[in-house]
């Protein structure tokens, strides 16, 4: 039997950076500028400092705070004791951190001054707690006054060996974790620096406008890997003038965002009035962006967008759909964009619900392996059995590839419904309603109905000014698509219900429509 195999420590990318580049700029937070001989510096007296409150390799350490460079140091604080990250949005209620914290049962939490209920709600929920420090604060507990003893370098770590519990985003049911490991991000590492940001050099810089607690955080790894210095934001919310003004400032070369934060940077006064030459890679993902607003931000940007698919369970690494890739036609009669081509070293497979491969063209569930996607959830072994199918990981969405081997995701299997007898997938009928120029967003959901069983139901949010009605926007759909795909019920809201994590919460669209008197047979007459 082979030996266990050592894996690299995340924490090593930095420490090979304060040894290479040691007054080179790595961090900058307003009038904070950090080089990495600095942070690597502030890294070890924290990794001390939880070592001396009894925190240990393999221990979990909760992570709890807005964007911060303290942030920043708890990462790579973690890691080189050898303990897990467990970081968690910070927007959440302390009832949801409460409920994380059960599951990854951490050792030692840190936080900030805006999560102080959150800590309080954790230190309730976890037996055997034994520290809480504080992002930006003073005292012996805060993070910036760490004085723990010397550690002799990056703790040893093996292949599986967890770094990371990444708590999914899913918007029903109770948290789980997913376990990636060191040796799995540092695959992702590379795969980013291979497929969505090549050429980063030390010359580089990145601008964090997401939270770091999730895709964010991915995105900084690379960064560090390469020495890039990094660009923290200092409004608590998104402040599109400042993210404009640092980028000229500051001559970012790239950024990870989503589809509503890079919509509302595109639309703000301040992106054209700041120069934004140096962007190279505007990296976004974590949700389907319309053909409209893509096309809305090359015209503004240039052709810096880089799109990519995939999910906490594969680490963000399905798919991705670089800047020269942006005009990739659709094959006939698909009405929506592709969302790449699949990742280096990775193989995406289209099944149909019994695990045979489909062929091109077809809809099938899209099915990942490869050395990005995590060994399983943590204490979930049901779960994890459910997520793989004859060693693939099954993601619950559907999609198909077209000739020259793009993917096109058309829905989640959960999103889909059947009005009499034909099976409709929403996504396709959003990305049409989309084009409507009134409609600002839209999510289509399958609701029941006494006669075909369920129907589609649109809930859209209109332009300002606009005085678009259902029956007008029925009929113009009618136009544009298959009479069984056009919604037999619109109605408009101001806007849309969205999760921590800035995407639209389709459970809770549903509850709003029934409290609203939507029942087992159909909508009350209050909704027609």
């Amino acid at each position: 039997m082979s030996a266990q195999r050592r894996a690299a420590n995340l924490a090593t990318a930095l420490t090979l950076c304060a040894r290479r580049l040691p007054t080179e700029l790595a961090l900058v937070h307003g009038s904070t500028r950090w080089t990495w001989g600095e942070l690597d510096a502030r890294v070890d007296a924290l990794a001390g400092e939880l070592a001396d409150r009894g925190v240990a390799a393999g221990d979990c350490v909760l992570l709890d705070s807005p964007n911060h460079p303290d942030f920043v140091v708890a990462m790579y604080a973690t890691w080189r004791l050898g303990a897990v990250l467990a970081p968690v949005n910070s927007r959440l209620h302390a009832s949801d951190v409460a409920g994380m914290a059960a599951v990854c049962r951490p050792t030692a939490m840190i936080a900030h001054a805006s999560t102080a209920s959150h800590a309080a709600a954790v230190a309730d929920a976890v037996e055997g707690l034994r520290a809480t420090l504080w992002v930006d604060g003073d005292g012996p507990d805060a993070v910036a006054g760490a004085t723990g003893g010397f550690l002799r370098g990056d703790h040893p770590v093996h292949a599986g060996d967890p770094a990371w519990y990444f708590f999914t985003s899913g918007t029903s049911g109770p948290p789980k974790a997913a376990v990636l490991t060191h040796d799995q991000l540092g695959f992702v590492i590379t795969n980013h620096l291979a497929d969505l940001m090549p050429t980063t050099t030390e010359a580089d810089r990145s601008i964090v406008v997401a939270p770091l607690s999730h895709g964010a955080g991915i995105h900084l790894l690379p960064q560090v890997a390469r020495g890039a210095a990094t660009v923290l934001t200092e409004s608590p919310g998104l402040d599109a003038g400042e993210v404009w003004r640092l980028v000229e400032a500051e001559r970012v070369s790239n950024a990870f965002t989503v589809p509503t934060i890079l919509n509302k940077l595109v639309e703000h006064p301040a992106a054209a009035a700041h120069d934004h030459s140096s962007l190279r890679y505007v990296v976004y993902a974590g949700a389907p962006m319309t053909s409209r607003d893509q096309q809305r931000a090359r015209e503004v940007l240039g052709e810096v967008l880089v799109q990519y698919y995939g999910m906490a369970e594969a680490t963000g690494n399905v798919t991705v759909l670089p800047p020269w890739a942006h005009g990739h036609r659709s094959p006939e009669g698909v009405d929506f964009g592709t969302c790449g081509y699949p990742r280096t070293g990775m193989q995406v497979s289209i099944q149909d619900p019994d695990g045979v491969e489909v062929t091109t063209g077809v809809d099938g569930e899209v099915c990942v392996a490869g050395p990005a996607v995590f060994p399983g959830y943590l204490d979930n072994p049901a779960a994890t059995e459910a997520a793989f199918r004859d060693g693939w990981y099954r993601t619950g969405d559907v999609g198909r590839f077209d000739e020259a081997g793009y993917l096109y995701l058309t829905g989640r299997l959960s999103d889909m419904f059947i009005s009499g007898g034909s099976n409709v997938h929403p996504r396709d009928i959003e990305e049409k309603l989309f084009e409507h120029p009134d409609v600002v967003e839209v999510v289509v959901l399958g609701m029941p109905d006494a006669t075909w069983g369920e129907i589609g139901a649109a809930v859209c949010v209109r332009a300002a000014g606009s005085t678009l009605d259902a029956a007008a926007l029925r009929g113009w759909a009618a136009e544009r698509m298959a009479r069984y795909k056009v919604p037999r019920h619109i109605v408009f809201w101001d806007e849309l219900p969205r999760s921590g994590y800035g995407k639209i919460v389709r459970r809770t669209v549903r509850e709003r429509l029934v409290e609203a008197g939507w029942g087992a047979d159909g909508p009350a007459e209050a909704l027609r």
